[in-house]
């Protein structure tokens, strides 16, 4: 129990010493940008040098005026009302579910398939899952190129563009998960090298790393005043609908067998593409019916 304890916790500092740098970078390289607390500061900093205290900012009277029973009533409710009561966050948080959902139990397929297929031991299967860091990888590279080669040339000459406009990329990428869920799930039969279905999942990471990207920044455009509550919400039903496929589908697994059930995943998959061609599509109208989002 100890020796297990120990090694969880090694886990655990890893994933810190990767996380510090990124927090590094985004103290020191990332501006502020929103209005509300750049006014709060700006009071702050008049308050202190003129001496004046009767100096606020909009979101200080807005704050005063609110007991700490309902801005606590107010964090826990408003990203559910939200995600209910909108019928393009309602969608956006269900396609990205799926994907999340899709995308953990995918990883479960691993352990079952490279020892008894391929003979791999705890080590070697570790070093399998490089293919998600290389593929991510990939992923940021081709989402960063679109960002600097098409996309922000075209804001800089064109101006605001509806929301829309952020998501051709995820039209791409949505191809990618079930043709690299197809890949591993018809290749990892030990007969054929183990690197091809590493292919498959490079490419089935790469392209939901982009699809998340797309879906998530425009979600943060199209609600700038309910950015934390969006997220929030999203983050407990992609995280709820994760835990849920975790717990079926080794079983699945098992029961289905690798090809089978991947292929299941693939098929699911097939609806992430529907999904995000009718946000791309129908995103603005149902934004139109909307008392949150910001309309452009």
């Amino acid at each position: 129990m100890a020796d297990h304890d120990v090694r969880w916790r090694w886990a655990m500092w890893e994933i810190l010493w990767m996380s510090a740098p990124i927090l590094i970078l985004m103290a020191l390289c990332l501006p502020e940008t929103s209005a509300d607390n750049i006014l709060l500061r700006r009071a702050q900093r008049l308050r202190r040098v003129t001496g004046n205290s009767n100096l606020f900012s909009q979101s200080d009277i807005a704050q005063n005026s609110q007991t700490f029973y309902n801005r606590l009533l107010n964090s826990l409710v408003k990203p559910v009302e939200i995600m209910v009561k909108d019928p393009a966050i309602l969608f956006a948080n269900v396609y990205t579910s799926l994907v999340y959902g899709i995308y953990y139990s995918f990883f479960e397929a691993l352990p079952l398939v490279y020892p008894a297929k391929y003979g791999l031991d705890a080590k070697e299967i570790a070093l399998i899952f490089i293919s998600i860091i290389i593929g991510c990888a990939l992923g940021a590279v081709v989402y960063i190129s679109h960002l600097y080669i098409s996309l922000m040339p075209d804001l800089k000459a064109n101006g605001q563009r509806p929301h829309e406009h952020r998501l051709p990329p995820a039209l791409f990428a949505s191809f990618g998960p079930p043709i690299g869920l197809f890949i591993f799930a018809w290749t990892t039969d030990g007969n054929i090298h183990w690197a091809v279905g590493a292919l498959g999942i490079v490419l089935y990471s790469g392209s939901v790393f982009v699809i998340l990207q797309c879906v998530l920044v425009y979600l943060s455009l199209a609600y700038p005043k309910y950015e934390a509550s969006l997220f929030a919400g999203n983050d407990i039903s992609r995280s709820a609908v994760a835990f849920a496929f975790i717990l079926f589908s080794r079983f699945m697994f098992i029961d289905l067998g690798i090809d089978k059930g991947v292929t299941l995943l693939a098929g699911l998959s097939i609806l992430g593409i529907i999904g995000v061609f009718i946000l791309n599509f129908c995103g603005a109208s149902l934004r139109a019916r909307s008392s949150f989002a910001e309309h452009s």
